[in-house]
Formats: structure tokens, C-alpha cells, sequence
């Protein structure tokens, strides 16, 4: 059966169908749970490193670009090698993504008030609740919405890259509408394309095989979390 088409099911198969149901909500539960304990760590870190001077120790030294560029390395390991990875690796690569990540963003808490901070967070997961949802509750299919979104995704990259030697505030300010909105997009299309994997795939398989499925699909939806919350903090926060 094609990924995104509707499953024909059969006289005698509404048992197939509850259990489909029951193992897809387990797993997209399992997926959230990690996305959820990935962003809390992150944040856990990156308040430790901002107000405990380790962030400011390490922002002018070599360690500092150990930490902005191990994070990529990391996406492309888990990306291009999970399926040669134990669920218990994968695990830890995770983890330690995401605690990468939080000595990344401590700047930011140092950067822009703890209200701005509160307040955009709480917008960030507002927005990413709803295009989840929706993105897990529509009919429609979304799979030819994922080239657009990549083109967008790699035009908000080519521009923050041109931004870097310009310092264009209204550069900045298209680059991050856009990019919310990107983001936003990929949210619903992420949360569509898991659910389908699951009903199509991964709920025959079961054990390992799943499981570094919600590992995978938790760092996809984590960073989609993480770059809408920067990008709307960059609109909306207020500098200290």
C-alpha cells in the first residue's frame, strides 16, 4: 500500500483496525515523550550554563564552537546511521542532542528578559500543539506540501547565511516570518508523515525497529519546536 493513501480494510478486520489505533496512539505517545523530555533538558542546561557562568566561560574559547557545530554532527549521525543503531544508542545520541543544544541557546537567556522568554515559549508550544493536531487529524494529504516546505526551509537557510555578512534588521525580520511559518508547516506535514509511517510500516515491525522510529521522529519534531521558538523570539522578545 502507498505511504498516504487510506487503508482498504476488509469484512473481519476491525480487530486489525483497534489494534492499529491503540499501537498508533502508544507510539505517538512514545514520540511525544521524548520530544517533551528532550525539550526539558535543553532548557534545564541551558539554564545551568547561562546562570552559572559556565556559558560565559566558554563563549569566547574553542570549546564554544565544539558546541555550536557537535549538535550537527549529532542530526547527521542519528539521520544517516539509526538503522545500524541499537533503540538504547539512539537513546543516548538523543540525549545528548539535546543537552548540546541547551549550552547552545543559553545565550539567549542572558540575551532577552525571562519574560519575553516565558511568554514566547508558551506561544511556541501553543502553535506547535495546534499544527501538530491538525497535521494528526486531517484528511487531507499533506505529502506533496513537503518539497515546498523543504524549498522554503532552504531559502530561510541560504538568507540567514546572506544576513550574517549584511546585518539587514529587515532582512532578519522577512527571514523570520518566513521561517515561522515554515516551521509551522512542518509541524502538521512531520506529525502526518509519522502517523502514516506507523499505520504503514512500524506497526508490523514492533520492538527495536519502532522504537528508533519515535527516537527519529521525536528529533524531528523537537527541532521543529526548538527553530519556531528562536524564530519567534526573535520577532517577538524584548532584549534585556
Amino acid at each position: 500500500m502507498a505511504l498516504g493513501s487510506q487503508p482498504r480494510w476488509t469484512v473481519g478486520s476491525t480487530g486489525a483496525q483497534v489494534g492499529i489505533d491503540v499501537g498508533l496512539r502508544d507510539y505517538m505517545l512514545r514520540v511525544y515523550n521524548y520530544m517533551a523530555s528532550g525539550l526539558a533538558l535543553t532548557g534545564i542546561v541551558a539554564y545551568v550554563a547561562a546562570f552559572s557562568g559556565f556559558y560565559a566561560s566558554i563563549a569566547h574559547s574553542p570549546l564554544f564552537l565544539l558546541v555550536i557545530f557537535a549538535p550537527l554532527g549529532l542530526v547527521f549521525w542519528m539521520s544517516f546511521g539509526i538503522q545500524r543503531m541499537q533503540a538504547s544508542t539512539a537513546q543516548m545520541v538523543f540525549w545528548l542532542y539535546s543537552g548540546l543544544m541547551g549550552l547552545s541557546l543559553a545565550g539567549i537567556l542572558l540575551y532577552f528578559t525571562g519574560t519575553s522568554v516565558a511568554r514566547v515559549f508558551f506561544i511556541t508550544a501553543g502553535t506547535f500543539a495546534g499544527m501538530s493536531l491538525y497535521g494528526y487529524t486531517t484528511r487531507r494529504d499533506m505529502s506533496g506540501l513537503g518539497s515546498f516546505l523543504f524549498m522554503g526551509l532552504i531559502g530561510v537557510i541560504i538568507a540567514s547565511l546572506v544576513n550574517l555578512f549584511l546585518a539587514s534588521s529587515a532582512l532578519q525580520f522577512v527571514v523570520s516570518v518566513v521561517g515561522v511559518l515554515v516551521f509551522a508547516g512542518l509541524t502538521a506535514w512531520d506529525t502526518q508523515r509519522l502517523k502514516n509511517e506507523y499505520i504503514y510500516g512500524y506497526a508490523s515491525a514492533g520492538g527495536e525497529v519502532a522504537e528508533r522510529a519515535a527516537i527519529t521522529g521525536a528529533l524531528s519534531l523537537y527541532l521543529n519546536f526548538i527553530n519556531l521558538f528562536t524564530l519567534l523570539l526573535q520577532l517577538l522578545g524584548q532584549r534585556d
